[in-house]
């Protein structure tokens, strides 16, 4: 064991990358508790994979303990090309491959190094930030917290640190007002029909 998964940090088996390259990431969503598994089979495998893992304490019936968590529980990320698709999904306690469309969803490369610096500084600090779901760029929102709670609008842009631009308006009219909210007081709205 290296010494990034032994501080939960996660790690990646690196392959090189060729000119013709048509790898991505993509996130794999897996059987409840089998994550740990599904990155030792993937890696047996030869595949690129990335699990963040972060320290939490559990409590035993004896004990507590420091145990290495996922950040992300239900999810493994791997990096591999569509024609791998179905060796993945044949991999023991793999669900399926996250899909956007009918069609997997590629993941950016910068946001799989994100969640691997956010890892390792949850890992060094022993601060877990509360998860919470990302509203898409151009997807209805409702404001759940603080003045304008209540309110429904269309995420415009992630500004960073937790922000995020919301526009609220008429459409019939042209006319709207932009506001910024914490990314945690939004909650997506289903589209109807």
């Amino acid at each position: 064991m290296g010494l990034a998964e032994s501080h939960g940090i996660g790690s990646a088996l690196r392959a090189p990358e060729g000119k013709g390259d048509r790898r991505a990431w993509y996130a794999l969503y897996t059987r409840a508790r089998h994550e740990k598994k599904v990155d030792r089979l993937l890696r047996l495998r030869d595949f690129e994979v990335f699990l963040p893992l972060v320290p939490r304490e559990s409590q035993w019936h004896d004990r507590k303990k420091i145990v290495d968590w996922p950040l992300f529980p239900g999810y493994v990320f791997a990096r591999f090309g569509l024609e791998s698709t179905a060796q993945i999904l044949s991999t023991p306690g793999v669900a399926t491959v996250v899909r956007q469309d009918g069609a997997p969803a590629p993941i950016p490369s910068a946001e799989i190094e994100n969640v691997r610096r956010l890892a390792c500084l949850v890992t060094e600090t022993g601060t877990l930030p509360a998860p919470t779901p990302m509203v898409r760029r151009g997807h209805q929102a409702e404001i759940t917290r603080g003045p304008f709670r209540g309110i429904l609008g269309v995420v415009l842009q992630h500004r960073g640190n937790g922000k995020v631009l919301v526009q609220i308006g008429v459409e019939a009219i042209g006319q709207g007002i932009k506001i910024e909210v914490d990314e945690a007081s939004l909650r997506e709205i289903e589209a109807v029909g």
